[in-house]
């Protein structure tokens, strides 16, 4: 019985620092170190050609929500609005602005020409 108080101080200590790492003296994503990046990749040369376009959240403690992207004239006919929804020119949101989980990432594909897809606006969840 004489390892019980160490092992309350050991429990003690886990939850004590478990606690602190919940509210937030964790390191936290900042928005220019932990953008969200998008990468394009030509899957076939038909013509038009097609694209799949994958959105990562880059940060590996947050969920990062309405993530914006500067999407030219992208026509919504060419994917799901739940993937990526056309709001104006040039002004597209992934995954509705739900949130994209730490280093989740959201694929989908298109037939066209090229369209320069980047992110513009994000918002992370820390807490």
């Amino acid at each position: 019985m004489q390892d019980q108080p160490t092992y309350k101080l050991i429990l003690w200590s886990l939850v004590t620092f478990s606690s602190l790492l919940c509210q937030g003296w964790a390191a936290k994503c900042a928005p220019n170190d932990h953008a969200p990046t998008v990468q394009q990749t030509q899957v076939e040369t038909t013509d038009p050609p097609k694209y799949m376009v994958e959105v990562r959240n880059s940060c590996p403690m947050c969920p990062v929500i309405n993530v914006h992207l500067k999407c030219g004239s992208f026509p919504q006919a060419l994917v799901s609005p739940r993937l990526l929804k056309v709001l104006a020119f040039d002004d597209c949101v992934v995954n509705a602005g739900l949130p994209l989980q730490p280093l989740q990432k959201l694929s989908f594909n298109y037939s066209h020409n090229k369209f320069l897809l980047r992110p513009t606006i994000w918002y992370f969840q820390c807490e």
